[in-house]
């Protein structure tokens, strides 16, 4: 079916004399995934932008490099240029000596989200947020390719390298901007969710767990974020839910819009079958129900959890009224995002993968897809226990339950480690005995110990090694990669 253009193209925004265009904005810090993406797309959009930090990686350091965004290391007042407005992320506290001196000559601020607002969202655009604990940033990159794919030119703001385009952001002339709505704190004067800066017309809420121990009590004070969330959008707005998360049902409770299921239930809107792995590939087919039709979804990606961020990002591109048949043919060519099971190089018959994982769910769903992917071959896995909710005890028990699916398990010490208590922190002996007595080969490197020199000696030819973590893992993959002798091309 050949879409409907009057639906392709339902609005250019005209940008002649756009809302505050050619500001000098100074972001501080500038170096994180959500700030330097942010950065990136404004200084498209036309402002001069530069930023502070005390340290820079990829991909964020090199996206950086090649937009020209002047980035000094190290925080110091007296450098802090005379800008027409600082931007203050929340990976600083009011103490920072930079964010002092800007409350003390009393310089105008926004958070990272209120900018959202302020520069694209005060230009006329729809927002479609994506939300929930698991799949944000893999449903906004696939909602991303089917709104360019199908011609709406829509902005974009996403947690991770789009692979098409190489950039976490798109600045377009159309309707709709597509953002990934995080549930964390917005800065340190607002402790709120960035998602409620984005007044979302569909807000899509993905599966809801406890995370994010540092901010919220408890699952229910998790939920009273995402119901806030669902609350604002307007009766005329659209709500999709996963309901195969019993949570995110829960965080679409108050909500007046339109609400759209998507699961397995007699009751959804989006019903999802089996999910099958065709032949010996990476791609899987999964049929779904739509409003009395048969749709066949086709994703180059292996998981089940994959096909259900998938089925979402549909449900919302049917919510903005694109056509079916084009979505799904969109989505089969989907050309993937990085850090999500993403081939990084082989040497001496060995696989390396990168995978981004921040929760117990998160680290199981990794080793079910590469189980898939690759069934019949070893699963080593290596993680990294980066945020301070990962280190915590208290999902000890889940994390030997995900690592239960590997042959061989190597966890690195917590990174945030001294931030807790040793009966807060995870008991990492205690997991090599668990680990072990179901048939896993544990390996728990001392702090300080190389982590490619403790995995390198238990290594076969034909493993796969997928590295999770939600940070830069110290360059874990390419290193382990050198030290297997491999070299780039």
């Amino acid at each position: 079916m050949i879409p409907n253009r009057d639906t392709l193209h339902p609005k250019r925004l005209s940008m002649q004399g756009s809302f505050h265009r050619g500001e000098h904005l100074y972001f501080l810090p500038v170096g994180g995934t959500a700030m330097a993406t942010l950065a990136g797309l404004l200084h498209q959009q036309g402002h001069q932008v530069e930023g502070v930090d005390t340290e820079l990686y990829p991909p964020m350091s090199t996206l950086l490099d090649d937009l020209g965004i002047p980035v000094r290391l190290g925080w110091n007042p007296e450098l802090i240029p005379a800008a027409d407005r600082v931007i203050i992320g929340n990976a600083v506290p009011r103490t920072n000596p930079e964010v002092q001196r800007v409350l003390i000559d009393r310089r105008p601020i926004l958070s990272q989200a209120e900018t959202v607002s302020h520069y694209l969202l005060a230009e006329g655009r729809e927002s479609l947020v994506v939300a929930g604990t698991h799949g944000k940033t893999t449903t906004t990159s696939l909602l991303a390719w089917v709104f360019e794919e199908l011609g709406t030119d829509p902005t974009t703001l996403v947690g991770g390298l789009l692979k098409w385009s190489r950039r976490s952001f798109r600045l377009g002339r159309g309707q709709w901007m597509i953002i990934e709505g995080d549930e964390y704190n917005t800065a340190f004067f607002d402790r709120g969710p960035k998602f409620l800066h984005y007044r979302a017309r569909i807000f899509l809420l993905g599966p809801v767990e406890f995370d994010h121990a540092d901010l919220y009590r408890d699952l229910d004070a998790v939920l009273t974020a995402f119901r806030a969330g669902t609350a604002q959008v307007p009766r005329h707005g659209t709500v999709v839910v996963n309901a195969l998360s019993p949570a995110a049902l829960e965080g679409v409770r108050d909500t007046s819009a339109e609400v759209i299921k998507v699961g397995t239930a007699p009751d959804c809107a989006l019903r999802l079958g089996e999910t099958l792995v065709e032949g010996d590939s990476a791609i899987t087919s999964t049929p779904l129900a739509w409003q009395g039709r048969s749709l066949n979804l086709r994703l180059p990606m292996p998981g089940r959890h994959n096909a259900e961020n998938a089925a979402m990002a549909v449900a919302g591109a049917l919510a903005a009224e694109l056509d079916p048949d084009a979505i799904l043919d969109a989505l089969s060519r989907f050309p993937g995002v990085a850090r999500r099971m993403d081939t990084i190089g082989e040497a001496s018959d060995i696989l390396v993968v990168d995978d981004f994982a921040h929760h117990p769910t998160a680290l199981a769903v990794t080793i079910d897809a590469a189980r898939s992917r690759w069934p019949h071959r070893r699963l080593v896995i290596a993680y990294e226990p980066r945020s301070l909710t990962a280190a915590r005890r208290a999902f000890q028990d889940r994390y030997v339950e995900a690592l239960s699916n590997a042959d061989v398990a190597l966890v690195a010490p917590p990174f945030h480690s001294k931030r807790l208590g040793p009966e807060e922190c995870l008991d990492r002996e205690r997991m090599a005995s668990e680990l072990k007595s179901r048939g896993v080969q544990p390996l728990m490197p001392p702090e300080g110990e190389d982590l490619v020199e403790a995995l390198v000696p238990s290594l076969r030819p034909g493993d796969v090694v997928i590295g999770c973590s939600s940070g830069d893992f110290g360059t874990f993959h390419r290193r382990l990669l050198e030290r297997l002798g491999w070299k780039e091309n």
